[in-house]
């Protein structure tokens, strides 16, 4: 039987959304944290992208060292071969590459300078350059698929699938599909074409994880494989998109959706650790009425439902709350606290470690990790957590990588090289 998957898009779709970013040591945890909770995916960044380099290789370190589990850490890069190219050179074996489909972005977009044939001609000459070199697994996306004749997808999607593309992203782009659009659209490709199928929901209109769920399921119900797209919290361009978690429980807890199955095995308990370090991250409050983590998520006042709650949750709560890792309380520490970061020092270090079980062989370790702590609190400009320094005393070569900057665009363009530009899309 086909399965869901989910590929989060965090790392991409999230971070290159107005007002809201993550520091580069921000995502890998972040890519941390997914790997964790189980997903089959992370789209980690731009590997064609200057300022992406350093980051890009300390992350597939990590994962080469087996940090990241089973996670498949795969990179976004336009259709074109140039940009498969870097993405190749600095070693991605997991690649998605995009390139608008609708005839509205034709003529809106390119003015013209490319018609149907050009997009699936360019879009068949990098996945058979990315093959070339190496790539494991390639990916197609169709930007704007919902607004795009449904034939002409097809055709696209044939044409990717004949070039060597493992999956199809469908990209509801501007949230354009509702709920039964979307599923009818998705049986005729999938039936069409026999290729796993990526649905990429935006939340424009509100839909986005019905629209994400109802993919899912018409893909399954067509016999292949489907990978839902989606960001912690729901953070994306514009609106939003599909927000993991809510997909998530949906798919296990729904109405009609329980003969559905998962491709892995997820461990929510990792959720609220998750979904609460990436709202600290990017500077924002968790919507109170957030699905599984927001404050109301399992509050109760009014008295029918605080009298059913009391005598069994289940009255009122469709799963519990301890599944998602979420405490009973939390304590913030009061009165005389020792931290470490930017400007701490050697003393205070050492102590903050300790209380995390974590002891170093000399004073000469124990410094070198200090720098790393130091500069990543920078890097970050918030207070490190528990988990943080965790993780930079175990993986400090792979950090000092992460945290290293260097004007890689100003040295190409003294060379009179064409600097590499990230332009997301989907």
């Amino acid at each position: 039987m086909a399965r869901i998957h989910f590929i989060d898009v965090t790392n991409r779709d999230g971070v290159q959304t107005s007002r809201i970013k993550l520091s580069k040591f921000q995502k890998t945890m972040v890519n941390w944290y997914l790997s964790q909770l189980g997903v089959f995916q992370s789209e980690f960044g731009f590997p064609f992208s200057d300022h992406e380099y350093h980051y890009v290789q300390g992350n597939l370190a990590l994962k080469a060292k087996g940090a990241f589990g089973t996670m498949v850490l795969e990179g976004w890069v336009r259709a074109l071969q140039g940009d498969v190219e870097r993405a190749v050179a600095v070693g991605c074996t997991d690649l998605n590459l995009s390139m608008s489909t609708s005839d509205l972005m034709l003529h809106l977009k390119f003015r013209g300078k490319l018609d149907r044939t050009a997009v699936t001609r360019e879009m068949t000459d990098a996945v058979q350059a990315a093959k070339a070199g190496g790539v494991r697994t390639v990916g197609v996306n169709a930007e704007d698929a919902s607004r795009t004749d449904i034939e002409q997808l097809i055709e696209f999607a044939l044409a990717a699938k004949e070039a060597g593309a493992v999956r199809l992203r469908y990209c509801d782009t501007l949230g354009f599909d509702s709920p039964r659009t979307i599923y009818d659209r998705i049986t005729r490709l999938a039936e069409a074409v026999r290729l796993p199928i990526e649905p990429h929901c935006h939340d424009d209109l509100g839909m986005a994880n019905a629209n994400s769920v109802f993919a899912a399921q018409a893909a399954v119900d067509a016999g292949v494989d489907a990978y839902i797209n989606a960001t912690v919290n729901g953070n994306g361009e514009r609106a939003g998109q599909a927000d993991l978690l809510s997909c998530i429980l949906a798919i296990k807890y729904a109405n009609g959706l329980q003969g559905y199955e998962l491709g892995e095995q997820l461990d929510l308990s990792w959720a609220w650790k998750l979904g609460n370090y990436v709202a600290r991250s990017y500077g924002l409050p968790v919507p109170i009425r957030q699905v599984g983590i927001g404050a109301n998520a399992f509050a109760h006042e009014s008295g029918i439902h605080a009298d059913g709650a009391l005598k069994d949750r289940h009255n009122y709560e469709l799963y519990d709350y301890e599944l998602l890792g979420r405490p009973e309380t939390e304590e913030t520490p009061t009165g005389r606290v020792i931290t470490t970061g930017e400007y701490g020092g050697l003393a205070g270090f050492k102590y903050v470690y300790e209380r995390l079980g974590i002891t170093f062989e000399s004073n000469a370790q124990a410094a070198s990790v200090l720098e790393l702590v130091q500069v990543a609190n920078g890097h970050n400009q918030k207070p490190l957590l528990p988990d943080e320094l965790r993780f930079i005393a175990a993986h400090p070569d792979e950090v000092r990588t992460i945290l290293t900057t260097s004007p890689w665009r100003s040295q190409r363009t003294a060379g009179n090289e064409q600097p590499a530009v990230a332009a997301g899309g989907a």
